[in-house]
């Protein structure tokens, strides 16, 4: 009896140390985001596991200066960063000693933000000798749903925040086929420039929340037929966003509205929700037009397989429920699967950093050593978004070769035969049943 008791015990013990080794032989990635106005650090290990994390928001410093002030940022970067590596390490059980590499954000994003997670990492890993993965952030924000759930390449991926707004075709890590992005500001600056007009600020139902956030509460109790605001773009057959024209429009018939209650700038309009519901559709159906143009032309080009092809959508905007039902519309009328990341890995945070680092440490792709200079880029004169001349796609190139030439005059035969198929988006549409058809 005693023997078997023994037995037992060793056979215990054997079990917690091959399970702690498991645990200690996974490669562990410190991820850092300081790219605009959160702190973010998270410890994740190769099979997606969010072994501890940490965020700090500026949200609330920033809704009272009425927006992001770069060296204001800058400060409370510098304040939180120390504790919210800390934090995220201890939580995580990890010491420096057990990671693999630490991944930081270097573009795009605020100079003086990015600075200040650059700094620290370069001498996180001068001091502990560990190799070193710059991030790209939109690359990150792309292949945080991977970590989730299984999301083979090829995958067409939309990416819309409060700085940018593309779409693109991902292949593989660090190979994106650019299909379109915005010609002026993101969609998450045009509904917070809107919030900040309408003074949401001061509204009951909004304290506390970013300007996104509340045109989206306000816009539950609003008619979004109260006003008529034109989808930009409509002649333009690409996939390019342009959402400056939609917030000139809103702020036109704010103003409008104003004169006719007889209130002064910055006062509560009593049809408030009205232009919430209505500028925030007017945003979707953007979206939505210039997505589905991106997935006829992967159709078209067969650039998606033809079993479970796959849209993805991450950014802070992505986090809008309104625009989550119209993408589905897309999704389901184009044969798609939707995927979304949950809304609290859809805005900036360490975890999707670290993922990203995870992917890029398991492929051997873009890890520096310990030693090696690396340098932020806010605005990076090439995106790792790229377009081959010799794929065809919807945008018009210059004509500098003669194969360029050959391949616009290509392009152009395309694009005119897919006017037919993407009518039914532009604003003029011809009837009630086609109207009716995406609920648009």
């Amino acid at each position: 009896m005693l023997t078997l008791t023994v037995m037992r015990r060793q056979r215990h013990r054997l079990k917690w140390f091959s399970g702690f080794w498991r645990q200690m032989s996974k490669r562990l990635v410190l991820g850092i985001e300081t790219s605009c106005d959160d702190t973010g650090a998270a410890v994740v290990d190769e099979t997606g596991q969010i072994l501890g994390e940490s965020l700090q928001s500026q949200k609330e410093v920033h809704l009272k200066t009425g927006g992001i002030i770069p060296t204001v940022a800058q400060q409370l970067h510098r304040e939180n960063i120390v504790r919210v590596v800390q934090e995220a390490m201890k939580s995580s059980g990890v010491t420096p000693s057990n990671l693999s590499a630490v991944a930081t954000t270097v573009k795009p994003g605020l100079a003086l933000s990015l600075g200040i997670g650059l700094d620290f990492s370069r001498d996180f890993v001068k001091q502990h000798q560990k190799l070193f993965i710059p991030i790209h952030h939109m690359e990150a924000h792309a292949l945080t749903v991977r970590m989730l759930q299984p999301v083979a390449f090829p995958f067409l991926v939309l990416l819309v925040s409060g700085g940018h707004s593309l779409l693109a075709l991902a292949r593989e890590i660090d190979d994106f086929l650019l299909l379109g992005q915005t010609l002026d500001e993101a969609p998450g600056d045009t509904l917070d420039k809107v919030a900040r007009r309408l003074s949401l600020i001061k509204h009951p139902r909004c304290s506390g929340m970013s300007g996104g956030e509340a045109i989206e509460v306000l816009a539950q109790d609003g008619d979004r037929l109260k006003f008529s605001f034109k989808t930009p773009m409509g002649s333009h057959y690409d996939c390019d966003f342009s959402f400056a024209g939609v917030r000139h429009q809103v702020l036109m018939a704010i103003m409008k509205k104003e004169k006719e209650e007889g209130v002064e700038q910055g006062a509560m309009l009593l049809c408030v929700n009205d232009i919430a519901a209505a500028a925030q559709h007017t945003v979707a159906s953007h979206i939505a037009k210039r997505t589905h143009r991106a997935i006829l032309f992967c159709k078209e080009k067969h650039l998606l397989p033809s079993s479970n092809p796959t849209l993805v959508v991450s950014g802070g905007v992505a986090s809008n429920l309104y625009i989550r039902k119209v993408l589905k519309i897309v999704t389901d009328t184009t044969g798609l699967h939707l995927r979304f990341p949950p809304s609290k890995f859809c805005t900036d945070n360490g975890i999707m950093i670290a993922w990203n680092g995870v992917e890029r440490l398991r492929e051997g792709k873009g890890i520096l050593s310990h030693n090696e200079k690396v340098f932020y880029e806010p605005k990076p004169e090439q995106l790792p978004f790229k377009i081959p001349m010799h794929v065809p796609g919807p945008r018009r190139y210059g004509a500098f070769t003669k194969q360029g030439r050959k391949e616009q005059r290509n392009m152009d035969r395309w694009i005119q035969a897919l006017k037919g198929h993407v009518w039914v988006w532009t604003y003029q549409l011809k009837s009630r049943r086609q109207r009716s058809e995406y609920h648009l």
